[in-house]
């Protein structure tokens, strides 16, 4: 009889090999080299996955689109942190989990991720939980592009009530927020966590709603900006905001932290990171320049459908 990991492990891995063509399809020119791995039974961690990357592309940089299925002895503190009566049980994770940087800087970094865990413990009823969603951050803003991006996500919600989209939009915007910085990541998107309420089917159907709104989300914009030219300016402040990326996901980032307390596959888990990044001390944009627009315009969270 199928499990509702079975279940969940057959979607996720076709997402990621739908994903991977619409990707390969919009670039034009390079193709994902596959890694598969396995961890054996017998650690603290086991499992097994599929990391494909692709790197230097005629349109992207570097894509990464994960897929694993990891089994643990114990839940690690980044997922007990808000459910800590879950500490010391054995657990199974699973999700896909990509990050896209485009080489055009006229092109935003996508990111997305959908997962499911199961915790469980002798005598116990298992707990069980989806999470996931994606956002945008672009580095040169547009309005059609964030009202097209916004208006995905409000479709992926409204068959699931029209509450959802305010809600998981609302804690897309407060979940990538970097406190040191006293900014947004992007333009948000969707971000849900803990999602059991009405059972399992209604739970998953989100969870595969969100992962199929991807690909609708962000090739049109991929296939709008790609062609726009740009210049060493455009090149140093994309990878100037780069190091925005870097620094949210190794400081709060719930993924990246669950990845590494639990022992996971390092490569794995900073494939998200961008090939090339740069930091400049105490930098501030011309006033009324573009690269300002996006800090005035952009960055500060509003309706943007």
């Amino acid at each position: 009889m199928a499990t509702m990991q079975d279940h969940v492990r057959a979607y996720l891995l076709d997402l990621q090999q739908r994903i991977c063509a619409a990707i390969e399809q919009a670039d034009g020119h390079a193709s994902f080299l596959v890694d598969d791995w396995t961890r054996p039974e017998g650690g603290h961690l086991s499992g097994d996955g599929k990391t494909r990357v692709l790197s230097d592309g005629a349109v992207f940089e570097q894509a990464g689109i994960n897929f694993s299925h990891v089994y643990g002895t114990s839940l690690p503190p980044s997922a007990t942190a808000h459910r800590p009566e879950l500490a010391g049980r054995r657990f199974e994770a699973l999700g896909v989990s990509l990050v896209i940087h485009p080489k055009n800087p006229y092109i935003p970094t996508s990111h997305a991720n959908v997962r499911f865990f199961i915790a469980e413990a002798e005598g116990e009823e298992p707990v069980w939980w989806f999470g996931g969603g994606f956002d945008l951050t672009p580095y040169y803003g547009n309005d059609d592009d964030c009202i097209h991006w916004h208006q995905t996500a409000r479709a992926a919600c409204e068959p699931f009530g029209a509450e959802v989209y305010p809600r998981y939009k609302q804690w897309c915007d407060e979940y990538f927020y970097l406190k040191h910085r006293n900014e947004a990541r992007g333009i948000g998107g969707l971000f849900f966590d803990d999602l059991n309420a009405g059972g399992f089917e209604p739970s998953f159907a989100f969870m595969q709603s969100v992962g199929d709104h991807f690909i609708p989300a962000y090739l049109p914009i991929v296939g709008r900006r790609k062609n726009t030219p740009f210049g060493e300016r455009e090149r140093d402040f994309q990878l100037y905001r780069r190091g925005r990326y870097v620094e949210f996901n190794l400081v709060y980032d719930r993924g990246t932290l669950f990845g590494l307390q639990s022992g996971g596959r390092t490569e794995s888990i900073l494939m998200s990171l961008p090939p090339l990044v740069k930091w400049v001390y105490n930098y501030a944009p011309e006033p009324g320049s573009p690269e300002a627009r996006l800090y005035e315009h952009y960055l500060p969270a509003r309706a943007w459908v």
